[in-house]
């Protein structure tokens, strides 16, 4: 079982049309997004959010009550509006963000919901709460519950220095997490910012920490694995991006299901198996890029399984 707790947000996408820009509403943020993919792709998972009492929290709500989540936490907050994310996407797809995020509601947790940390194998925590004082302690809580409870702690670094004080300070306290974290997922560009080594290998092995599990993410060049000085690699396949929204996100609620369905212990000792999961997500993060928003454009086993046969 995963237990994802953090940011459910509302991704509001920008399109141009004769010089005049609309938005699509589409639900978002990274732990609900991840959270989406374990269920699609077969995984058992729990999702812990807040929302606020809102037309677009309620949107939020209902449309996570269609997810056939395990177990679905998700308070009505009547004191914080709901967290938006403005989008923007170039001609390939590439995406740029603007957060309307000013004491919203997406880390204001109903502490005890964290008593569900019991019935999780991997706690996945959001880390967009980690840019204030109150969203850190409150992940704070979490970790140590996590920790105490023998639970494995799932980070995903989804870098975003537009909403700290500095680019410095930023990397602090993500460096700060991702000590603490037993799997971990960076992109290529996060990597080169938290280590001072150009070589991708030499850069995993100065930040990595013992036993912990890291996965990197390599753009249209797949991705790897890499534990205890062990790397594995898979290549993806080439598609026509239309959104990358999401894609990261794809890829490890891809990665978190099968370590749903694997065990940790089982699948870090076969190269084999690391090798076949990365392929999966590969595609599962390649083939999100082909439609807009991260959680409609998810695809089914079905479409991922016509490229692995």
């Amino acid at each position: 079982m995963i237990l994802c707790i953090g940011e459910i947000l509302v991704d509001l996408i920008g399109k141009e049309v004769n010089g005049r820009t609309s938005y699509d509403v589409f639900a978002g943020g990274a732990p609900f997004n991840v959270a989406c993919g374990i269920k699609n792709f077969g995984g058992n998972v729990i999702f812990i959010g807040n929302v606020g009492d809102d037309i677009m929290g309620r949107f939020l709500l209902d449309f996570a009550n269609k997810r056939s989540f395990d177990k679905l936490l998700i308070s009505l907050d009547q004191e914080h509006n709901t967290t938006l994310a403005f989008v923007k996407n170039d001609e390939d797809g590439e995406r740029s963000f603007c957060f309307h995020r000013k004491n919203t509601a997406d880390y204001f947790f109903n502490t005890d919901y964290f008593a569900e940390i019991e019935n999780a194998d991997i706690v996945h925590v959001g880390t967009l709460m980690l840019s204030n004082e109150e969203g850190r302690k409150m992940a704070d809580l979490i970790i140590e519950t996590t920790k105490k409870s023998g639970k494995l702690l799932s980070l995903d670094i989804n870098f975003r220095d537009d909403i700290y004080k500095s680019k410095e300070e930023a990397i602090k306290v993500y460096q700060h997490y991702a000590s603490k974290a037993d799997i971990i997922k960076y992109s290529l560009d996060e990597l080169q910012l938290f280590s001072s080594k150009h070589d991708i290998y030499q850069a995993l092995n100065e930040i990595a920490k013992p036993n912990q599990l890291v996965f990197l993410t390599l753009g249209k060049e797949g991705s790897l694995c890499y534990y205890n000085q062990n790397v594995v690699k898979s290549h993806s396949i080439k598609v026509m991006s239309v959104d990358t929204t999401g894609a990261g996100d794809a890829f490890y609620g891809a990665i978190l299901s099968q370590l749903d369905r694997i065990g940790f212990e089982n699948f870090v000792k076969d190269k084999n198996v690391i090798k076949e999961v990365l392929r999966f997500a590969n595609l599962t993060g390649a083939l999100t890029t082909t439609k807009k928003g991260a959680i409609d454009a998810l695809p089914t086993l079905e479409e991922i399984n016509t490229f692995t046969k």
